[in-house]
């Protein structure tokens, strides 16, 4: 290093060990980063499983781990300002060294910035943070070992950090540093990672704490597909309804399907048409129908299924900004957020197209409109629909059920069978009943 004349300088020897200073700071402020990600991602009863294998300093170290995961948040505060501290410091040494070379200029201090930017992104922005994650749990054992004599000798200070970041950010505050879901979490890899659980089952745990995140409107049935019955209908009509939709629980209607009063279950029909069997031809649904639960349908999905459990319900009505019907959430609407799709024994894997004769076929209900137009050489004009499903459900003008049929530019469209937990039409055959028009009539079948 030289001085503006050539020679070196007597002062350039003490600026070449402020560049080193800096860079073994900025090392620090890595390490104290790694050392955050690690024990962020620890749990406790992994460190205390170490803690019981180990003998020795190794065992000294677990249990000292032990000691930082129960009280995390004082050993992260120290943590956060050892990093801020080794980082500033860093910085400040960069830009005193720089100036004795370059003076006091603005670009001074330009080129500091963008040095000491690039060097603490790699050193304590992104390396660290790897390496911390690779390596957990060697990190956390290393960490916990320095952190925790060094805490003690630190005597309040920690807790008076802590109480200067609730004063700073009111509420929970920095109590939440380290919080009980990441820990669980850091449990379920370590399990994992042990095969004491299968992979499946560590996603399973991991949804669980997404549940939080979701809500009712994502998971509902759509008003579209629920099927309704109407106060005035009977006991009987209400059965054959239930039996045909495959529905055990109905939501009963009044003047229109934002009007719900209430839900008729299919055990409650049945035992009224058993004890009363020449009642059921006079007696309406709304005489064993129950109330209905109404809940909003930005209602996060955790806090729902908590709620039916206590109220012990399985269904409930969900209900927009509006107050109108958006739709419709059972309890295993909400399981399988968690579980994952719930099928039963009726469901069954169907063929694309299944042709029954030359002018008669049976389709998907998913069928795209435009495929059954090539299947049959047909012009259908809807414009509101993209499947067979639902162009059935336009013909008719309500959900369709097993046996409900209408007619389509020429073709008689009959739900076939129900598929899937919410029993929504699988299949639906297909027949040409006479040459194609650009409209078909309304429903002429069984609704």
């Amino acid at each position: 290093m030289l001085t503006r004349r050539g020679r070196a300088g007597p002062g350039d020897a003490a600026v070449a060990w402020l560049i080193v200073a800096a860079l073994v700071l900025a090392l620090f402020a890595g390490l104290c980063a790694s050392a955050e990600v690690a024990l962020m991602r620890a749990s406790r009863s992994g460190a205390g499983e170490l803690a019981r294998s180990r003998t020795g300093r190794r065992r000294r170290a677990a249990t000292r781990l032990q000691a930082v995961l129960a009280e995390p948040a004082r050993y992260l505060a120290v943590l956060l300002l050892a990093r801020v501290s080794g980082e500033t410091a860093a910085v400040v040494l960069v830009a005193a060294a720089l100036e004795h070379w370059l003076g006091t200029g603005w670009h001074t201090f330009l080129i500091t910035a963008v040095i000491m930017i690039a060097v603490l992104y790699l050193l304590v922005g992104i390396g660290p943070r790897v390496l911390g994650r690779q390596y957990e749990r060697f990190v956390a054992l290393a960490a916990a070992d320095v952190l925790y004599p060094v805490v003690r000798a630190l005597g309040p200070i920690p807790r008076l950090l802590l109480a200067l970041g609730s004063v700073l950010t009111p509420g929970r505050g920095s109590r939440d540093a380290f919080g009980s879901e990441e820990e669980l979490r850091g449990l379920v890899d370590l399990l994992e990672q042990r095969q004491v659980i299968e992979p499946d089952a560590r996603a399973m745990i991991h949804s669980v704490f997404e549940l939080g995140d979701t809500i009712v409107r994502e998971v509902m049935v759509p008003r579209t597909d629920i099927v309704f019955v109407e106060r005035d209908k009977t006991l009987r009509q209400a059965l054959s309804l239930a039996l045909r939709s495959g529905f055990s629980r109905i939501p009963v209607v009044g003047e229109n399907e934002d009007d719900v009063i209430g839900i008729a279950y299919l055990k409650d029909l049945v035992t009224a048409s058993q004890e009363h069997p020449g009642q059921e031809s006079v007696a309406k649904v709304t005489s064993v129908m129950r109330s209905a639960t109404f809940v909003p349908d930005s209602k996060p999905v955790d806090e729902l299924l908590k709620e039916m459990q206590q109220r012990r319900i399985h269904v409930a009505i969900v209900i927009d900004e509006y107050g109108g019907t958006a739709g419709l959430v059972t309890i295993e609407d909400l399981l399988e957020e968690i579980v994952g799709e719930i099928t039963d024994e009726y469901d069954q894997e169907q063929p694309t197209v299944e042709w029954l004769s030359p002018d008669r076929a049976r389709v998907p209900a998913r069928l795209p409109v435009t495929d059954l137009e090539e299947l049959f050489g047909a012009t259908i004009d809807a414009e509101d629909v993209e499947t067979v499903g639902g162009l059935l459900a336009h013909a008719i003008g309500r959900v369709p059920i097993a046996g409900s049929s209408g007619t389509v530019a020429g073709l008689r469209l009959t739900a076939d069978s129900l598929a899937g937990r919410r029993n929504q039409i699988g299949t639906v055959t297909v027949e040409r009943v006479g040459a194609p028009t650009r409209q078909g009539a309304g429903p002429d079948g069984p609704g």
